[in-house]
């Protein structure tokens, strides 16, 4: 999903139309490579002589090849029609050229078409028709749940009906609105009394997963109560319950994708030092924008114990960084390339100082060589680490619970709006 919100606002910067198809039946045009032989179907003539098979020469539904099978086929037809696959995601396919440039993203049989060539556009769609049976959706409106609505301000993303859809599965749809995902103050423990039934907890928690495609203002939640899937409490389901009062006053909530005229990549990253009080370990937060929009965001907890806040900033700066080199390869795959620093805000100046500067050796020794990484991009001028005020970091949102103010105003600077709000 990161790829595809970074394709968006690649697309919304440079004023791209974006189009939607769908195959119809696409696991059965696979072709399968792989002798594969079923049982005579129910009805079929000589279902009575059990000695006799099917063999499969074409994949069908329920075959753990179709998938695969189906990718193949897909992907051979437009290699063949010019299109070089990415290397940083294998279901991005681009196309640069005399006659413009052309980018298709593939979700199993949904296909994302854009490009600055509406001639080129038609043409793939007409060769595709002829490949396949296969529906032309029109402009791109709803993809995987996702509503898409294009207006002068840019395209706004956002998943109402899919809220509407698990309030209701809940009984939820009459409760009593919350201001914040999380109460602050809450301290979590083991003390709680078992659910008798995980399951429905499970579900409704996949569910919460599903929808930070587009709400950056739950996935902190939504990360702390999914550590707790295989064993929850009376506690852990009272969170979920918050989270989904939360919804229901900011239902209509979702990303703004503008046209900034940019191709720029730039992150925010922080750290919550030993928040955890079970295990004491820190979580990492990040954000990402490409072109000015956010495209790409993460809290987790980190796997070890850090024994300063300084390792803990670290350790996120290094996760941080692997993302966004993993960005710049995929802009680049897009045909754009930055080379100006990618810009990395931090509001940790002690582990800035470490990323930046290699004798810190007392400082640093514990702390495992892959964590490195993040100085050896600095060094070579890849990233800019930069300092920002512990008051406008973005990433905070990531790391803890915040209060309604502060929650409201990073909500504003990420891009995240409910348009039924109050102007």
């Amino acid at each position: 999903m990161s790829t595809v919100r970074v394709l968006l606002s690649v697309a919304v910067n440079h004023n791209w139309s974006l189009f939607q198809m769908d195959v119809k039946n696409a696991f059965l045009h696979g072709d399968l490579e792989e002798e594969v032989y079923m049982k005579l179907p129910p009805g079929h003539p000589q279902e009575s002589e059990v000695n006799k098979v099917c063999r499969l020469h074409k994949a069908i539904y329920r075959l753990k090849q179709s998938p695969r099978a189906w990718y193949s086929k897909l992907s051979s037809v437009l290699e063949a029609a010019g299109f070089k696959r990415s290397h940083d995601d294998s279901s991005l396919f681009v196309r640069s050229g005399s006659n413009g440039k052309l980018i298709v993203l593939i979700y199993v049989d949904d296909l994302i078409i854009t490009g600055d060539n509406i001639e080129e556009i038609a043409t793939l769609k007409s060769s595709l028709h002829q490949q396949f049976a296969i529906k032309d959706l029109g402009t791109l409106k709803y993809f995987l749940g996702i509503e898409m609505a294009t207006s002068a301000k840019g395209l706004f993303l956002n998943q109402r009906k899919y809220v509407l859809d698990l309030l209701e599965e809940a009984h939820m749809l009459d409760c009593k609105a919350a201001l914040t995902p999380f109460v602050s103050k809450l301290q979590l423990d083991d003390s709680s009394e078992l659910l008798s039934n995980p399951s429905v907890y499970q579900r409704m928690v996949g569910k919460l997963i599903y929808l930070t495609i587009t709400r950056p203002d739950i996935a902190y939640s939504v990360s702390l109560i999914s550590q707790f899937m295989h064993s929850p409490t009376l506690l852990h389901w009272e969170i979920v319950k918050r989270i989904l009062r939360y919804l229901k006053g900011s239902i209509g909530r979702g990303l703004l994708l503008k046209n900034h005229g940019s191709n720029h990549i730039m992150a925010y990253t922080d750290a919550d030092w030993a928040g955890n009080a079970l295990d004491r370990k820190s979580t990492t937060g990040f954000c990402m924008f490409v072109g000015g929009n956010l495209v790409t965001w993460k809290s987790k907890k980190q796997t070890v114990i850090a024994r300063s806040s300084a390792e803990a900033e670290y350790r996120a700066m290094a996760a941080t960084a692997c993302e966004l080199i993993w960005l710049k390869r995929l802009l680049a795959d897009l045909g754009y390339i930055d080379n100006e620093p990618m810009s990395l805000f931090c509001d940790n100046q002690a582990a800035m100082h470490i990323a930046s500067n290699p004798v810190f050796h007392e400082r640093t020794k514990h702390i495992e060589v892959d964590c490195h990484y993040i100085r050896a991009q600095v060094q070579s001028k890849v990233i800019n680490p930069i300092y920002t005020r512990s008051h406008d970091q973005l990433a905070d949102l990531f790391t803890k619970a915040l209060d309604s103010t502060h929650l409201q105003r990073l909500l504003s600077k990420l891009g995240s709006i409910n348009p039924l709000d109050p102007a």
